[in-house]
């Protein structure tokens, strides 16, 4: 089985990797700039990227070790979750997405600062679409899918 899951984990950090590369790709070379939660989003392929490198250097608590990777894909699956209800007006925007704007009064100096300032992108606003879907819907998909292939992964590992 062993062999089994190191074959999937390798799918894995190739499926992180392009995913990282793709998002850099949409927001440098195509110019969309990502919100909040979209720059939030990527934190789970990171930490995928770094914990299974990790589980073929040290060859040390792959079970351990993978129950992260699961549970920071967990993480992502509600972040996504989370955008594409804020997307879809289901919920709205936290603090996360808050985008600096004051209620109150400010001055001149405040204002001219907030100008020269880039004006964070709406959590709501969808900038790029693929096949018609968000890239939060789409995360949301790649994200549950790799919460239960995580799940059976470790439970290769009490396998013999």
């Amino acid at each position: 089985m062993l062999s089994k899951n190191k074959l999937i984990l390798n799918s894995i950090l190739a499926l992180s990797f392009l995913s990282l590369a793709s998002a850099y790709f949409i927001q440098y070379v195509l110019g969309h700039e990502p919100c909040n939660l979209c720059l939030i989003e990527r934190i789970p392929y990171l930490a995928s990227l770094i914990f299974i490198s990790l589980i073929f250097i040290i060859n040390k608590f792959e079970k351990l070790i993978s129950s992260v990777v699961l549970l920071f894909f967990i993480f992502g699956s509600v972040v996504s979750f989370y955008h594409v209800g804020i997307e879809q007006g289901f919920f709205s925007e936290s603090f996360v997405c808050d985008l600096g704007s004051s209620g109150g009064d400010i001055s001149k100096e405040d204002l001219l600062k907030q100008l020269q300032n880039k004006t964070p992108i709406s959590c709501k606003d969808v900038t790029f679409r693929f096949f018609g879907l968000s890239l939060a819907t789409i995360n949301t998909v790649i994200s549950i899918l790799l919460s239960g292939i995580m799940i059976k992964v470790i439970k290769n590992y009490g396998k013999n």
